[in-house]
């Protein structure tokens, strides 16, 4: 059933917070961190959390509405700062479904999340992950925020199904289509490197709903 649902899918899409101020300046052509980014990124080992922006303050708040740049998988600060956002997400005190690099005061282009849709429910790590296509078909889902702490709100604006673009850690790049709620969470991470929040598209539906 699944090998033909991917391409009727496919069909579907194509018819249709206060915190240590960081300077997040790169060498835009290379893409590397910066110097100020390697050395808060090598203020402690692989398995160390950082610390969550939140919106609930202004400094953090202002740095999650930036936009991130291009990541080099080359890097040789990429390995270290993948695990310590994994570290991040896993932690008891920030425990979620995905993150973005942003949400760690880094404006750079990677993510983690977790798949749904695959064996033993696996997080895996995405740079400079882009959104190609959308489906028509929405699906409605709960969504909450490391970064918007006490608070969910249901929106019902989500893609059903997405194709993906990203590189790998080992510099490959690749095209996938994703479905369901594991396409919700690229969503909203993949936001976050557009300095978006989900708030945001609730916002805009309830301006949509007012018009109609």
């Amino acid at each position: 059933m699944k090998k033909y649902l991917i391409p009727f899918l496919v069909l579907l899409m194509l018819a249709g917070c206060s915190a240590t101020k960081i300077n997040t300046k790169t060498t835009a052509l290379s893409g590397n961190f910066s110097k100020d980014q390697a050395t808060y990124i090598q203020k402690a080992e692989s398995d160390k959390p950082m610390r969550v922006f939140k919106i609930n303050s202004v400094s953090d708040s202002i740095l999650l509405r930036e936009k991130s740049s291009y990541i080099n998988p080359n890097d040789p600060d990429v390995p270290l700062f993948a695990a310590r956002l994994f570290a991040t997400v896993r932690d008891s005190m920030s425990l979620g479904v995905g993150i973005a690099a942003p949400q760690v005061g880094i404006l750079k282009n990677i993510i983690w999340v977790q798949r749904f849709d695959k064996e033993d429910l696996p997080f895996e790590v995405y740079l400079n992950p882009k959104i190609i296509q959308y489906s028509k078909k929405k699906q409605t889902r709960k969504e909450g925020c490391l970064s918007i702490p006490d608070r969910s709100e249901t929106l019902n604006s989500r893609a059903y199904a997405i194709l993906i673009e990203y590189d790998t850690m080992d510099n490959k790049h690749h095209i996938e289509m994703v479905e369901d709620f594991t396409a919700v969470i690229f969503q909203h991470e993949i936001d976050h490197l557009d300095g978006i929040l989900y708030l945001d598209h609730l916002q805009q539906e309830i301006e949509d709903a007012k018009t109609k």
